[in-house]
């Protein structure tokens, strides 16, 4: 398979403990939700374009989680669920936590498997070692 960059910058695939995953560098984006939406959209179409269903780990580090987001975000997930195998989603414990609460009760229609972490190497070790 040809290496190429995602809309986010992210090599796919990345190869990783001999697994695949999918980066979303969704992280730094602080208050410019707007930036933060269209790179949702943009990874958005080009995960709809892959052949198969992918492991996708999410960086939300410095980024802020406010309400407009997070309701962004669900529906993005919900879009892409039948591309998602399993779905890690990585950033600070508060904002991850709330992030969390949100989806379990705003996105019940949600069935994939998403797990939250403080630490990268933790979420891509669970997307890679676990089916």
């Amino acid at each position: 398979m040809m290496i190429i960059k995602s809309p986010g910058g992210s090599i796919f695939p990345y190869y990783y403990k001999g697994g695949e995953i999918h980066c979303l560098k969704y992280g730094s984006f602080h208050a410019n939700s707007e930036s933060l939406f269209s790179l949702m959209k943009a990874e958005e179409t080009f995960i709809l374009g892959q052949p198969r269903r992918l492991a996708i780990w999410v960086d939300f580090y410095e980024t802020q989680l406010t309400k407009e987001v997070m309701l962004e975000f669900a529906g993005n997930l919900d879009r892409l669920q039948s591309h998602i195998r399993k779905l890690a989603i990585v950033g600070g414990y508060g904002s991850i936590y709330r992030l969390r609460r949100y989806l379990r009760k705003q996105a019940p229609q949600l069935t994939i498997p998403i797990q939250y972490y403080g630490d990268p190497e933790d979420a891509k070790t669970w997307l890679v070692l676990t089916s």
